[in-house]
């Protein structure tokens, strides 16, 4: 019986570690605050909370679980409620949402981090997918060229592709970080993008952020709005190198050095001039590719 009865712990303990979790996390006050309106959340104070959460990720991960963090959103979970009929002041109902959330949406693996270090990282990744989400959005409803009947969005995206990896070949060896900025009907598109360059062979990247890199330049294609790349380059035991283009006509212009420079010591809210950083060389962007560019459009 005794025997028994140790097998069946050990076997249980087994069969925890293969077990996959969630966790959404109220990242913020405001949103924390939007909680406290239900009787069974049992929390009333943000910091109390997120010291809770992070000794019960602490513990999972002694146990040899594999836990991932999504962050919950109070609206969205509201909207959720009311479409499922759920009774949103339940913990089943919370834990519902987050399980079908977790499954779509922005989400990071607990491995140990801080959660000074978790909460921004699972909040840049949000606002990632959201932007990648809208970014995908604008170029379905692109529609058809008026002229030739081919599809804009589609095309907009294998031109997009196409110039980040001229951009990336010519860029040479060394670590580049990229910005793509296009102005949108209801937001700025932003999106991001590191990669590495040996001095032999290709650059290597994350497939996930050239994926949101390229989608978001190919929404400005398709916009023809004046958006814009800069591409910041890091080598050894040499400054930083600055370099910039505009979008314009499905292409990437260079600008001059001195556009460059004022692009990054100008406050773009305020219009305030910015000292140069140091140990950084300003220059201008360089060709990508010829004017007979069969890709063009």
């Amino acid at each position: 019986m005794n025997e028994h009865h140790h097998t069946t712990a050990a076997q249980r303990r087994a069969l925890r570690r293969e077990v996959a979790g969630t966790i959404a996390l109220l990242a913020d006050e405001e949103d924390f605050t939007a909680m406290r309106q239900y009787e069974t959340f049992a929390f009333d104070d943000h910091a109390r909370y997120l010291h809770e959460v992070e000794r019960l990720l602490k513990n999972l991960a002694a146990q040899g679980g594999h836990t991932t963090v999504a962050l919950f959103d109070p609206e969205d979970y509201a909207d959720y409620c009311a479409d499922t009929g759920l009774d949103p002041d339940r913990p089943t109902s919370r834990s519902r949402y987050t399980a079908e959330r977790a499954a779509t949406g922005a989400r990071v693996t607990y491995t140990g981090q801080p959660l000074s270090t978790l909460v921004p990282t699972l909040v840049d990744t949000a606002v990632r997918r959201a932007t990648w989400e809208y970014a995908t959005m604008l170029l379905t409803d692109a529609g058809s060229c008026a002229d030739c009947g081919q599809d804009i969005g589609s095309a907009s995206f294998d031109r997009a592709s196409h110039l980040l990896v001229r951009l990336l070949d010519a860029a040479g060896p060394g670590t580049h970080h990229l910005v793509c900025s296009v102005p949108a009907a209801d937001e700025h598109l932003i999106a991001t993008l590191h990669t590495t360059r040996a001095t032999t062979g290709p650059a290597r990247l994350d497939s996930s952020q050239g994926a949101e890199f390229v989608t978001v330049l190919a929404a400005g294609i398709a916009l023809g709005t004046p958006g814009g790349v800069v591409l910041r380059t890091t080598t050894p035991g040499a400054p930083d190198r600055l370099h910039g283009w505009r979008l314009h006509d499905g292409r990437l212009r260079p600008l001059t050095e001195a556009e460059v420079f004022d692009a990054y010591c100008t406050d773009a809210r305020t219009g305030e001039p910015i000292a140069p950083e140091p140990h950084v060389e300003y220059r201008a962007g360089f060709p990508l590719a010829p004017p007979d560019d069969p890709h063009a459009h």
